[in-house]
């Protein structure tokens, strides 16, 4: 008697963004073991491009995401010393121990890194948020898109938008699945466990009476008098409500140096993602020049202002909360009084925003590795 043939795929986590994503993926392989006698295996590789407990550490405990198989320890240094460092380790362990499939979610070093190094070694790669594209090749993020997608095996993508961008460079549809967004799933499994910070009680917030904003981009942050000018607009544009701040670690060293900051600015440490999505679910609009917000924004029906001249998640536009104003910190006043003014556009959810996303990558991931 034959044994039951197994794969084993790699999910490669390296940051932030990637934990919400990877969670849903890992959940739907767990349960087609259990329900379908699925061969499909897993090996969660941290490759440690960042790791501290509030920006990680807290999302593997809240997510439910068990503890890394294989933690790479890259650390920090400039972003050719991460990708090196996490190519060449990475590199060791399939040398080691060969896996079917590089899983690579996002598009942070590590998600370009792990693919080259996987492709170079005869793994076939698949990527979770394919196709997205900003056009803007100053952001670093727009780099590691194009050069995962461009040795990609098998794409998985959040929107039709993504297939057509995917199609224009090449790939073929037997290569794309629409599935989904797996954010959404963990946002969505998620939202009866929201709970408000320990701040929320002697800031005395209240539902729809404050804002929340995330910086970190060069653009917006880099540059002192730039980012003094902006937060002079939002102190300004926001009529004297509490503005929450989670300070992004890029950000702080540019905020230190702020001579004078709106009263009602309220800078706190990053926050763990329940209490972040709390704050989120009950602000009276977000500020940010963060995709992944602009998706959580759009979900959750809150007013959202992009402060970025492109975006790589037009559908949050198009179809959901989220306003594309630019970076002239001038363009927010007149954008929130819209929202004070009871006109903002009301919003709709992207199509397969449903939370069965990572069911649909395990069912694919299935039938791709084990027929």
């Amino acid at each position: 008697m034959n044994a039951p043939k197994t794969a084993l795929v790699d999910v490669i986590a390296g940051a932030r963004p990637n934990f919400m994503k990877i969670a849903p993926i890992l959940r739907a392989i767990r349960a087609r073991q259990g329900e379908h006698g699925s061969g499909l295996r897993y090996r969660l590789v941290h490759t440690g491009q960042h790791y501290d407990a509030r920006m990680s550490g807290d999302f593997f405990t809240q997510l439910g995401i068990p503890e890394p198989d294989v933690n790479l320890e890259v650390g920090s240094g400039t972003q050719a010393e991460q990708t090196a460092g996490i190519m060449t380790r990475y590199e060791r362990l399939l040398l080691d121990a060969r896996s079917d499939l590089c899983l690579v979610v996002g598009d942070v070093t590590s998600t370009m890194a792990c693919a080259i190094a996987a492709q170079k070694l005869k793994v076939p790669v698949a990527h979770v948020e394919a196709g997205i594209r900003s056009g803007d090749w100053s952001m670093p993020e727009e780099i590691n898109r194009l050069v995962t997608d461009s040795i990609t095996n098998w794409f998985f993508t959040t929107s039709e938008v993504a297939n057509r961008n995917l199609r224009a460079a090449g790939a073929r549809d037997a290569q794309i699945f629409f599935v989904g967004n797996t954010m959404i799933d963990t946002l969505l499994a998620n939202l009866e466990r929201l709970r408000p910070p320990p701040f929320w009680a002697e800031a005395q917030l209240q539902p729809g009476g404050y804002f929340v904003m995330t910086l970190h981009r060069p653009a917006n942050v880099d540059d002192p008098a730039g980012f003094a000018r902006l937060i002079e607009a939002v102190g300004r544009a926001t009529r004297g409500l509490p503005v929450v701040f989670p300070v992004h670690p890029r950000t702080a060293k540019t905020l230190a140096n702020l001579p004078n900051r709106p009263a009602a600015l309220l800078t706190v440490e990053p926050q763990p993602y329940l209490e972040f999505n709390h704050l989120v679910r009950h602000a009276k609009g977000v500020i940010t020049d963060s995709g992944g917000v602009t998706e959580e924004t759009t979900v959750l029906g809150i007013p959202c202002v992009t402060l970025r001249n492109t975006t790589e998640r037009p559908e949050t536009v198009t179809v959901g909360t989220n306003e594309l104003i630019g970076t002239d910190p001038a363009a927010l006043e007149p954008a929130l009084a819209k929202l004070f003014a009871g006109e903002w556009k009301k919003g709709g959810i992207p199509e397969l925003w449903d939370g069965r996303t990572g069911e649909r990558i395990a069912e694919a991931l299935d039938s791709l590795l084990l027929g």
